[in-house]
């Protein structure tokens, strides 16, 4: 009876299209102090030490780290290098583009970030070079979803907050499945542009791709301090996190010099403003698992779930079209600190590895900000191309596709999300 009462005021209060992290909020407020005698004192306290966790600092430093990236030139150079190294097969500029946004999503952390960083760049030269608007669109949209799979990732950090699971482990288990997508999405993109025999550059010399490489090296640089900073315990995600805003501060200023040192107010306080939204949704989020746990209502559904004997098979299933419909209505962050409190305890019950499921939904997460009506993606590619959300979404349909082919893949294959882990001693 108490979920139906949390769920349906949830649902209504989204309904009248109030801001998610408010609706959580108010549903907590108005079910903790007309239905519960839970103490007021016990709320603050859960509040405190639900947002205390060391995990959460990583947040506000990549975000910070990846707006120095946007706009330090970083991304150009990528794109310059990703260009000489494949430009000359079918789709060059398209795949250019797939290899550019895997590149930059391994330095930002973010999938909006990568999709205005390369498509603002990439999208126009592509046009210019004869490829339809419609086909560049599909491959920026999609391709930047990469940001949340391949490490560093703040949904990975989000789900490691809600679930307790190693933000580490979970780092190292994007890198193959993000490898893999990003393959899936360059093979899509070589097949229309084949069949539609769109442009193809030049090839590039070797003098050419070593002198993109070089001039590329600083930002290429900080895959290796974040992934392999973390893999040797020299320091934790966190301190990664903080490493690497400093990183890219530096190479943003003093490297490149790409951007001038009167930018930097402005590029702190939108980090901040972006750092303070999603701080405010966990917040309202570790509120709405109190409740629930409170309740016991995730335990409840376990039980529920394990004696209706459903299985793994079936239970993932469910999960996936659950998360992928959640996907509709809702944006990454909201979706895993909602669902994760829930889902996760009938996940270990079933004896799925954590880290296995938590690739799993935000494999679910790149497919939500792909599609309407609130698809992230769609909506920061529709600033860069001036398409419609209408006209956009009958573009990535293709990669789409292949995309929730390879959630199949990772749902019922889960040596993919957890060998690299298991290998490095991570788990």
């Amino acid at each position: 009876m108490s979920a139906a009462i949390i769920f349906g005021l949830l649902a209504a209060l989204m309904l009248t299209g109030m801001p998610i992290s408010i609706s959580l909020g108010l549903t907590v407020l108005t079910f903790l102090f007309t239905m519960t005698q839970v103490p007021l004192e016990s709320v603050a306290l859960k509040l405190f030490t639900g947002i205390e966790k060391f995990e959460i600092m990583a947040i506000p430093f990549f975000i910070l780290a990846g707006n120095f990236l946007t706009h330090g030139g970083v991304a150009r150079r990528m794109i310059n290098f990703a260009t000489a190294m494949v430009g000359h097969w079918h789709g060059g500029l398209g795949l250019a583009g797939v290899m550019a946004c895997a590149l930059f999503a391994a330095v930002s952390g973010s999938s909006p970030a990568t999709v205005v960083a390369i498509g603002s760049i990439i999208l126009p030269a592509m046009v210019k070079q004869g490829f339809p608007n419609r086909f560049g669109a599909g491959v920026i949209t999609t391709s930047g979803a990469l940001g949340i799979l391949i490490p560093p990732s703040l949904v990975m950090v989000m789900y490691a907050v809600a679930t307790n699971t190693s933000v580490g482990a979970l780092f190292m288990a994007g890198v193959i499945p993000g490898l893999m997508l990003a393959t899936v999405l360059g093979l899509v993109t070589w097949y229309i542009a084949r069949k539609n025999d769109y442009p193809r550059l030049k090839p590039a010399s070797w003098a050419e791709r070593l002198r993109t490489f070089k001039d590329a090296i600083w930002g290429l640089a900080l895959i290796i301090i974040v992934i392999g900073g973390i893999y040797t315990g020299i320091f934790t995600p966190t301190e990664a996190a903080a490493m690497s805003a400093v990183y890219a501060f530096f190479i943003a200023i003093f490297v490149y010099k790409d951007m001038p040192l009167r930018g930097v107010p402005k590029i702190l306080l939108s980090s901040a403003s972006m750092s303070a939204m999603l701080l405010y949704i966990i917040t309202n989020a570790v509120l709405f698992s109190f409740v629930l746990a409170n309740e016991n209502i995730p335990h409840a559904i376990a039980d529920w779930i394990v004696a209706k004997d459903m299985g793994v098979i079936a239970f993932l299933l469910v999960v996936n079209i659950l998360l992928l419909m959640a996907g509709n209505f809702m944006e990454p962050s909201s979706i895993v600190l909602i669902m994760a409190p829930i889902l996760f305890p009938v996940a270990m019950k079933l004896g799925i590895d954590p880290v296995h499921f938590g690739i799993m939904m935000v494999v679910n997460m790149e497919v939500g900000m792909c599609h309407p009506p609130v698809g992230l993606n769609l909506y920061v590619a529709s600033g860069i191309t001036k398409m419609g959300i209408t006209e956009l979404t009958v573009a990535v349909w293709p990669w789409l596709l292949a995309m929730l082919g390879f959630l199949v893949l990772i749902t019922y294959v889960p040596i993919v999300s957890i060998w690299l882990p298991k290998v490095l001693g991570v788990m």
